[in-house]
């Protein structure tokens, strides 16, 4: 009976229904880049431990919910609760704390939509992320503006990124067609994946060449979607928490191109053939041709990326799918033509990941089919904003050239 009793505590802890005493922590705990200003909490230590804070005296238990764990906060006599989670992986995270079984976002934290819903999100410093961090260089412009898509009937807001100098030549440039994942949306790239402070430093540096990029919302009609498991920090559907849609699973269901079978790409290829990629070339200076454009995406978004280009053979040349499975050019009906006109296949995962293992087979496929197939493996992440950045900063390079 002492054994087994042991295994059901274990086996609640490890499923959030309670939480394992913490050691103490070190106590070198700072605000964040996510933190908001003028506030103390959230922190993180060089444990990367996260800390948080909330004044909550008539509530019975305050929880902090941070990768698919629940900790127990403490209660001071003045009715603040303080307390910390277990050391997390390096980048960004989503959470949210839950006060008496309600889940609420952290009123100190900035707010970041994701798991289908705004809430909290925090950074954990990563020793890398001088690659995506502000720095003393020639800086582009993040654009939300608005255009009518005749397909959905309706406007639609869309954020351009535009490289440094747009504003003071007349050149046309290239664009990369740049996608989220599930239950997030057009702000993800800017916001959580720091896209235009990756693209900042690497056109500062010579390793890419000026693009723009174009980052619309591809979730359409996605009821019925199956679900997968959900990102690190993302709320756990039940519970008292909302039943939100995570990113779709690397080692989901594959998105059919024409001729059947799941297609989760059909609605967003029309905006984006019909009406997306018309308004940018009207109204941006890029050059409108298969040659100077891209697609890519993370989880959902690579898995359209994919379905779309399977559809249009003839519209990218460039591809990239980060934690969105495999492609081979087995999938390409006509691959002479294809490999006229394509360059570079890019797949990636983070190495938590269980797709890790397949892509480099597929990227050689596509080498010894006449186009440059890649693959890039994120040391120690998962299916999370820090695979994902990655990705891009080893794919933009690739791009144009």
């Amino acid at each position: 009976m002492k054994y087994r009793s042991i295994a059901v505590l274990l086996t609640a802890a490890l499923t959030g229904g309670i939480c394992l005493a913490q050691t103490a922590a070190v106590e070198d705990f700072k605000k964040t880049p996510t933190t908001q200003q003028e506030k103390e909490y959230p922190q993180v230590n060089s444990e990367r431990k996260v800390r948080v804070s909330i004044p909550a005296p008539e509530a019975q238990r305050v929880q902090l919910d941070i990768g698919g764990v629940k900790y127990d906060l403490k209660k001071d006599e003045k009715g603040v609760w303080t307390g910390e989670s277990a050391p997390q992986d390096e980048g960004f995270h989503y959470y949210q704390l839950n006060i008496d079984g309600a889940s609420v976002p952290d009123p100190g934290s900035l707010y970041y939509y994701g798991a289908s819903r705004w809430g909290s999100g925090i950074e954990i410093p990563a020793k890398d992320q001088e690659f995506y961090a502000v720095k003393n260089v020639p800086h582009g412009q993040l654009r939300e503006t608005q255009y009518y898509s005749n397909t959905s009937k309706s406007v639609r807001r869309v954020y351009i990124y535009t490289p440094p100098g747009y504003d003071k030549d007349s050149k046309k440039y290239p664009v990369l067609y740049l996608q989220h994942g599930m239950g997030e949306n057009e702000t993800g790239w800017g916001n959580q994946g720091h896209a235009g402070f990756i693209m900042d430093n690497l056109i500062a540096e010579g390793k890419a060449v000026p693009f723009i990029i174009v980052m619309e919302n591809s979730s359409i009609n996605m009821s019925g979607m199956p679900r997968g498991p959900r990102p690190a920090g993302a709320p756990r559907p039940g519970a008292g928490q909302p039943n939100a849609a995570p990113s779709a699973p690397s080692n989901g269901p594959r998105m059919a191109g024409p001729g059947g079978g799941m297609n989760f790409a059909a609605e967003f290829e029309k905006i984006l053939c019909n009406d997306l990629i018309p308004f940018v070339e009207s109204n941006f200076r890029v050059v409108g041709d298969q040659a100077h454009r891209a697609m890519a995406g993370l989880s959902m978004g690579g898995m359209q990326t994919h379905s779309i280009v399977v559809a249009n053979p003839d519209k990218f040349a460039y591809v990239g799918m980060f934690s969105s499975g495999t492609f081979e050019p087995s999938e390409i009906k006509d691959i002479e033509s294809f490999k006229k006109n394509t360059k570079v296949v890019f797949m990636s995962f983070g190495g938590r990941e269980g797709g890790a293992a397949r892509i480099g087979a597929a990227a050689d496929a596509w080498t010894k089919a006449g186009i440059k197939g890649v693959s890039y493996v994120s040391p120690e992440t998962a299916h999370e904003w820090q695979s994902w950045r990655r990705s891009l900063h080893e794919f933009a390079p690739l791009l144009f050239k």
